[in-house]
């Protein structure tokens, strides 16, 4: 398929690993579709954003070729941009994340392509676009901004993107949205991109769109076949047990693990930290150079576990995460969708944990069938699994070493003796301390950096070293206690013990439970939208319509400092002086506490239970 598109696309694709491309991103080449404006969805991880620039770069190339009459005197640098595409993200990282992978894609086209978002500096993004990018992503109210003051010029944008055009609503940025799409071109192209495409969603497409094409690549409701899917049932006050012991079952597996507030998410990665399990929180009261340092960190390697809350993940894309764990599982299909969808993505396998109470069962079951997914409900990971597993880890690394034979292991390190642990050297993590006693042995395994100047270390060979060393130990004690003595000291069931948990039986999946009346009906008309809903639960705001309240911005509000979404939010009733929100019950008690935390953007706002839905 790749030899079909323009050679410099095709060029990039190649460097980048590409063999073909995915179902979304041949859908979109399709010869009908040029010049259309295009409903895109797919599968979370299934390449929307590569599809998207392959969709942008005929309009793109005819664009190119009028840049040098744009330009100022001598090629000089204009005063503002004047962008051919402007793509409007939700956050910064998948702003960020666009950008680069546009970068990729349609440098060898000569497009560049600039990246605006809040939070950073606006001097510095104002001297970036008068370089006058060809490709402006941001997020909706920089974008704004950059309108507003002049630093972009939109006269010249043939196509209007807008990626997870869903979460845009959910985050409240309607308003931001009709703003930038009021000042663009009336002839352009206007391209939405969604992995689901609610009642809310087409609405704003219609709006914006005009004789649009709805363009599927996997679709959104389908089960991702590169995804596993485990439910385990533990009882609450052992869920972090059991957070631990999946963590230990595979300690170096990349995991991003959803819960529902930012004080859970904090006292979680605090926790796990405390066990020597490396992780941190990701959440949205971090500032943006924190959130930066952290993401960096996870993708790095330097962290295995970040604990994330769904408002905070939005947009992230770290490669290679093997396992998303529910914590505290969603109460929306489409949020287990977007989270299960951070893993398994672009051909790798993964697995979705979710770790179920017993009386949040009947919630998860619906949960499932609504998503369209089977899960397989296993016990928990008791400590002799996780020591089980340890054990066979490290009887694969002694057999692989040994196999390697004398010398050849040093590609890596330092060759290691049949007498040596390779454990002991392997079960610590990146940064890890050691205990007392517990200082590195002259042959064990080294980094790269390391090796150099121990082969040129006074003495033996470390393999022929060792294996004198292991023969006087053998000589002085017996084979198996000798054994049994190292790989104690190897240490390589992980940082911490494996923690108990108590075993609750396994319930049948999914698939084999008749639903509900009202949820079979509703499957039958492949519409989740008709499932059955929890009842709502008032809480008062502070904040009327004689301040400036609006429904709009109290639904961003209650959005962000109780780490919902918009689905979670029932009624909104405006009064004079205050308000009230309603939420969906299994949402309020995390909710509760959640607002009780202030927050400096707005720091005299109160949002509290209250005692009915009525305003005073």
């Amino acid at each position: 398929m790749l030899d079909t598109l323009p050679a410099p696309l095709a060029g990039a694709l190649a460097r980048r690993g590409f063999t073909s491309l995915t179902p979304v991103q041949q859908a979109v080449l399709a010869p009908d579709l040029d010049g259309r404006d295009l409903r895109i969805s797919s599968q979370t991880g299934s390449g929307k954003t590569v599809a998207v620039g392959l969709a942008l770069a005929p309009r793109l190339e005819r664009a190119l070729a009028g840049r040098a009459a744009a330009a100022g005197p001598d090629g000089a640098p204009r005063s503002a941009a004047a962008p051919a595409a402007v793509i409007i993200a939700p956050t910064r990282e998948l702003a960020a994340q666009i950008a680069g992978e546009l970068g990729w894609l349609l440098g060898p086209l000569g497009a560049r392509v600039a990246c605006v978002t809040g939070g950073t500096s606006f001097g510095a993004e104002a001297r970036s676009l008068r370089r006058d990018p060809l490709v402006i992503a941001g997020t909706p109210g920089r974008l704004v901004d950059h309108l507003e003051r002049g630093t972009i010029d939109p006269r010249g944008v043939v196509a209007l993107v807008l990626d997870e055009a869903d979460q845009m609503l959910d985050l409240g940025f309607r308003e931001e949205l009709e703003a930038i799409a009021g000042r663009m071109p009336e002839q352009r192209q206007t391209h939405l991109v969604s992995a689901t495409f609610s009642r809310e969603v087409r609405a704003l497409a219609d709006r914006f769109q005009r004789d649009a094409v709805s363009v599927e690549g996997t679709r959104p409701g389908a089960a991702n076949g590169d995804i596993a899917h485990v439910a385990h049932l533990v009882l609450p006050h052992e869920r972090d047990a059991a957070l631990v012991n999946l963590l230990l079952l595979a300690p170096g597996e990349r995991t991003l693990v959803f819960v529902r507030t930012r004080e859970g998410a904090a006292e979680l990665a605090d926790k796990l930290t405390a066990l020597g399990l490396p992780a941190r929180a990701l959440s949205g009261d971090l500032e943006q150079r924190e959130r930066t340092r952290t993401l960096d960190a996870f993708r790095s390697g330097a962290i295995t576990t970040l604990v994330a809350t769904d408002v905070a993940a939005r947009g992230i894309d770290v490669p290679d995460v093997g396992r998303v764990i529910h914590a505290d599982p969603p109460g929306d299909p489409e949020i287990f969708t977007h989270r299960s969808g951070r893993t398994g993505r672009a051909g790798r396998k993964g697995t979705s944990v979710l770790l179920v109470a017993p009386f949040a069962r009947e919630h998860v079951l619906r949960l499932l069938r609504r998503a369209r997914v089977e899960a397989a409900f296993r016990p928990a990971p008791s400590p002799a699994d996780v020591l089980r597993a340890a054990d066979e880890r490290l009887a694969a690394e002694l057999a692989a070493a040994r196999g390697c034979g004398a010398g050849e292991a040093q590609g890596a390190g330092e060759a290691q003796g049949a007498g040596e642990a390779q454990g002991a050297g392997e079960a610590h993590g990146p940064g890890e301390a050691r205990g007392p006693g517990e200082a590195r042995g002259a042959g064990e395994a080294r980094g790269p950096g390391e090796a150099g100047s121990a082969r040129g270390a006074a003495g033996p060979a470390p393999d022929a070293r060792l294996r004198e060393l292991a023969g006087r130990l053998l000589a002085d004690m017996d084979a198996t206690d000798l054994v049994a003595a190292l790989l104690a000291r190897a240490k390589h069931v992980g940082p911490c013990a494996p923690q108990p948990v108590t075993a609750v039986a396994p319930v049948r999946s999914p698939r084999s439970e008749p639903p509900p009346a009202r949820a079979r009906s509703a499957a039958r008309r492949g519409d989740a939208e008709h499932a059955p809903r929890f009842p709502f639960v008032p809480f008062q705001v502070n904040w009327g319509e004689r301040h400036g309240a609006d429904a709009r911005r109290l639904l961003a509000l209650v959005c962000r400092r109780g780490g919902v979404s918009s689905r979670q939010i029932g009624a909104i009733r405006i009064g004079s002086t205050a308000s009230v929100v309603e939420v969906a019950s299994p949402a309020a008690p995390e909710f509760a506490r959640a607002v009780t935390r202030p927050d400096a953007r707005d720091a005299r706002i109160r949002i509290v239970r209250a005692s009915s839905a009525r305003v005073e």
